[in-house]
């Protein structure tokens, strides 16, 4: 897996002026990352980006993230932020941990829309079960 840190700036502008909505593509008990994608809920405009759920602390049967990208996830978090990873080509938020609840999904995509400017409750979050 290659993973390397993402600026929030680098993405679509659109994800920090436009209602969004998250779906996860998995249940949450996916393990250490769970699929998803953001969707523009602008009347008459489909727009969509991928964005997962990476937890980053997992490393079993494997070590999930390299140290230095698994330092970023978790310096950022103890700030308040979320750092962004390109993991083999797909944006993943990275959380500390090894997998997710609803309420870590729920505060990584808090912490996503805020790194991008969203005003509050520009965000809904839809998890499967």
């Amino acid at each position: 897996m290659n993973i390397a840190v993402v600026d929030a700036f680098d993405l679509p502008e659109w994800l920090g002026v436009e209602p969004v909505t998250w779906h996860a593509v998995e249940g949450l008990d996916s393990g250490h990352l769970v699929v998803g994608r953001l969707r523009g809920d602008a009347p008459g405009i489909v727009r969509e980006h991928i964005l997962d759920l990476l937890a980053v602390d997992a490393a079993y049967p494997r070590t999930v993230c390299p140290d230095e990208q698994r330092h970023a996830v978790h310096q950022a978090w103890r700030f308040g932020e979320v750092a962004l990873l390109d993991v083999d080509g797909r944006v993943a938020a990275g959380v500390p941990g090894t997998g997710f609840t609803a309420d870590l999904a729920c505060e990584a995509l808090r912490r996503f829309a805020r790194s991008v400017g969203a005003s509050d409750g520009a965000y809904t979050v839809a998890i499967t079960i």
